[in-house]
């Protein structure tokens, strides 16, 4: 049973429906791109159940179910409640949720909601600092099942694979050798694919039983960069 992490009140309960409200609205406005398929009904339900205000900065919880992105620190942002969504919904998680890479945990709200829907996440996140609150919040909030260490995301969790799906939240120009050979065959991963100051398309792509990657682009996107300063763990 994936966690229900508790609020402080019910302060924030309107604020989360209207967000997913908006999530929804959204959803429907760009289905040209996404496709016809139903969202899996799990994201929402995961949206609803974890408290976003907790993985923001103190003087940001007013702003905390606004769907946009928001500063966390670090020159990080916690991406936008839809793009979560979006690429909570493009992993295709099996019924038992899986197991799922992710490359820069930030806060660690992605990780979070994946952990809603069920899956045990290995979130790896370049900045040390960001990496500790993470892990402290996640634990704090009872999420066993998703587990972050500080270090280079590009090279994955190796003892932790093969992964059902790999969570791409930073942007590259290509995709990370490691992860595609961390990845199931089957597997999905979700990835903002461009240059930092070019153009940048959230891609998912599809492992055949050859070892290449089919993909598909989704939307055109902003994300930070995938940062490879090497550090300890």
């Amino acid at each position: 049973m994936s966690p229900v992490p508790p609020t402080d009140s019910d302060h924030f309960a309107q604020a989360r429906a209207l967000m997913i409200e908006e999530i929804e609205r959204e959803l429907a406005e760009t289905r040209i791109y996404l496709g016809a398929e139903p969202l899996d009904p799990r994201v929402l339900d995961a949206i609803d159940r974890v408290p976003r205000e907790h993985f923001v900065p103190p003087d940001l919880r007013e702003s905390a179910y606004r769907n946009r992105p928001l500063p966390i620190g670090n020159r990080q942002t916690i991406s936008q409640p839809y793009i979560v969504a979006v690429m909570s919904h493009c992993l295709r998680l099996p019924p038992h949720g899986g197991r799922v890479y992710e490359l820069g945990a930030g806060s660690g709200y992605q990780a979070a909601v994946l952990g809603a829907m069920g899956a045990e996440v290995y979130s790896v996140e370049i900045q040390p600092e960001l990496a500790a609150r993470a892990k402290a919040l996640l634990a704090k909030l009872g999420f066993e099942r998703v587990h972050v260490r500080a270090g280079d995301g590009y090279l994955g969790w190796p003892e932790a694979a093969p992964f059902d799906a790999i969570i791409i939240t930073a942007a590259g120009p290509e995709v990370p050798q490691p992860l595609i050979d961390q990845l199931k065959v089957g597997g999905r991963m979700v990835m903002p694919l461009g240059s930092s100051t070019g153009d940048q398309s959230l891609v998912v792509f599809n492992k055949q039983p050859d070892g290449r990657l089919e993909q598909r682009a989704l939307l055109p996107v902003r994300f930070v960069p995938i940062t490879r300063d090497r550090i300890e763990a």
